[in-house]
């Protein structure tokens, strides 16, 4: 058994995990994307931990309460447990875009205190990502593979491939470790 770092899946949330319905403050808005929980467990039973980073400004912009945001959470943490599905860790940015923070991406802040806390090995690790700042924020903190998952014309130059969905950009890597 290797007890060195082991390597993680950094899974942003609106987008990658979830159906992007603007801001969710409500558990019953909280739907799966499609093909995520396969996605997930490929990574799972490929030895990548789970950890889901997510930028909530509705938080700090007043749009939901931080116990909204523990609510919704709670619903995706017992929808993936519907699965057979665990989270190594569920990390969020609560504050808006101009408030000058380290944790919203695309800063690393959320990556690094989740790589430190659990002994994550990043360059080993990937990133998954719907936008620019997903994508930039896993090369700011050394993580060693960078996905979009949007429209190939939507892809930023310094991620490593892209798909239409999770699963896709999941087949992308396990292929590249074959």
């Amino acid at each position: 058994m290797n007890s060195g770092p082991k390597r993680a899946a950094f899974l942003d949330r609106d987008g990658v995990i979830n159906l992007d319905h603007g801001y969710i403050g409500r558990p019953e808005d909280f739907e799966l994307c499609p093909g995520v929980p396969e996605a997930l467990q490929r990574l799972r039973d490929n030895g990548f931990a789970l950890i889901v980073v997510t930028n909530q400004s509705g938080i700090g912009r007043g749009y939901f309460a931080e116990s909204d945001y523990q609510a919704v959470t709670q619903r995706m943490v017992s929808a993936l447990a519907g699965h057979g599905l665990e989270l190594a860790a569920v990390m969020h940015c609560p504050h808006t875009p101009d408030a000058g923070c380290t944790c919203r991406k695309p800063q690393p802040g959320l990556i690094l205190s989740a790589a430190a806390r659990l002994g994550i090995d990043l360059h080993r690790s990937a990133m998954f990502g719907d936008k620019t700042s997903d994508v930039t924020a896993g090369r700011a903190a050394g993580v060693g593979r960078c996905f979009f998952v949007g429209p190939a014309e939507q892809a930023p130059a310094g991620a490593d491939g892209h798909g239409a969905d999770l699963l896709s950009c999941v087949g992308l890597l396990l292929a590249d470790q074959a």
